[in-house]
């Protein structure tokens, strides 16, 4: 185990990096390309998912240590809302790529950076309650790193939920920290309702909310045993990241790069190699990955059935629940409907239910294929 004095370089060389990607198609129509989830205001706090997720760094990490990685067309909305990031730390693709390319171009340039960097990746559009549990994860995760582990963040289940992936864990760490570190024995896919009871029954499972801490060399190096080609152009790329030559390399070899998520190059091979450990988080975490979890989200504790977002909202509610969206200013009216889901735009009105709200995301495809991509 580090001691006191190793332990706070060590957090002295995380880096904290925030993809920020994805539409968000379940969230269709209030997500859309040119207005994504992570730049949305989901839980009525006023801050978007992506300045949220900036605030819960700053006492981890300065502004000099944040990274952002993001599509070029959402550049300037980025900047805007983050106006403490550093130029140099806004990290753009060139067209969407899937996490591995994401995070594996800022851990390479954090590799030319220092060779000693720590890298954590952290979603930009998740909603975390309890920033003080979440520091000592980070920080409990920051000393496995350290020693070489690839580290991520599992989060204790309060239900048996089957939108979320689960973390299988082992043996306990003791070695690596004084406690809620285990090895990771498997990754496994979302669950259907009687594996997720089966899960949380057992109580050796977490969810995985895709967090990875590690050394960016260490990430690198294990990316590179499933996908050597794509590590070896992103090391290209980083090297003339901020030169005269830089966008015109990235923007050559960007494009040969595969479309695969960091869990397939990185976090399952490394568990099968016995080199993944997970930290048992003890904060609330969720994805909102649709409707339902973005109702469930603000109805939570505050004794409603029904909840409403938008700024300026009419909502005329008897005996009903779910959520009202409304960027419109008309009045939505509900009479005696259960778990409704009702979004009301300028020029989509969707209605749906909590059971279905996954389902929106088929609406979205079918409107890629049909001509109605204009409204995506």
């Amino acid at each position: 185990m580090t001691d006191a004095s190793e332990h706070s370089s060590a957090i002295d060389r995380l880096t904290c990096v925030i993809p920020a990607g994805g539409v968000g198609s379940r969230l269709w129509p209030l997500s859309r390309a040119n207005a994504p989830k992570f730049l949305l205001d989901l839980t009525g706090s006023g801050d978007s998912l992506l300045r949220a997720t900036w605030v819960r760094l700053a006492p981890i990490a300065p502004p000099e240590r944040v990274m952002v990685v993001t599509g070029n067309s959402h550049r300037t909305s980025v900047a805007d809302q983050l106006p403490e990031l550093l130029a140099e730390n806004l990290i753009t693709e060139s067209e969407p790529k899937d996490s591995s390319a994401a995070i594996g171009l800022a851990a390479a340039i954090l590799e030319l950076r220092d060779p000693d960097a720590i890298l954590g990746s952290f979603a930009a559009d998740h909603v975390i309650r309890g920033d003080v549990l979440f520091q000592r994860a980070v920080t409990t995760a920051v000393q496995a790193a350290d020693q070489g582990y690839i580290a991520t963040i599992g989060i204790h289940p309060s239900h048996p939920a089957t939108g979320f992936g689960y973390i299988s864990c082992g043996t306990a760490r003791g070695d690596l920290a004084p406690f809620d570190v285990y090895d990771v024995t498997e990754f496994v896919e979302k669950p259907d309702a009687a594996q997720a009871e089966q899960y949380l029954a057992d109580g050796g499972y977490l969810w995985n909310a895709g967090m990875f801490i590690a050394r960016a060399s260490v990430l690198l190096d294990q990316m590179a045993l499933a996908e050597p080609e794509m590590v070896r152009a992103l090391r290209e790329i980083a090297a003339t990241w901020g030169t005269e030559q830089g966008a015109a390399t990235r923007d050559r070899l960007w494009p040969t790069l595969p479309k695969i998520a960091i869990d397939y190059t990185v976090a399952e091979p490394a568990a099968a190699a016995g080199k993944m450990v997970c930290v048992a988080a003890h904060f609330d975490w969720d994805d909102v990955g649709d409707f339902a979890s973005v109702a469930n989200l603000l109805t939570r504790g505050r004794g409603s059935d029904l909840a409403v977002l938008g700024d300026g909202a009419q909502v005329l509610s008897d005996a009903s629940s779910g959520i009202v969206v409304s960027e419109s200013n008309r009045l939505v009216a509900l009479v005696g409907v259960e778990d409704v889901v009702v979004v009301d735009t300028a020029d989509v009105l969707l209605v749906t239910s909590k059971r279905r709200a996954q389902d929106v995301k088929n609406l979205v495809n079918r409107m890629k294929v049909s001509g109605g991509g204009h409204l995506l």
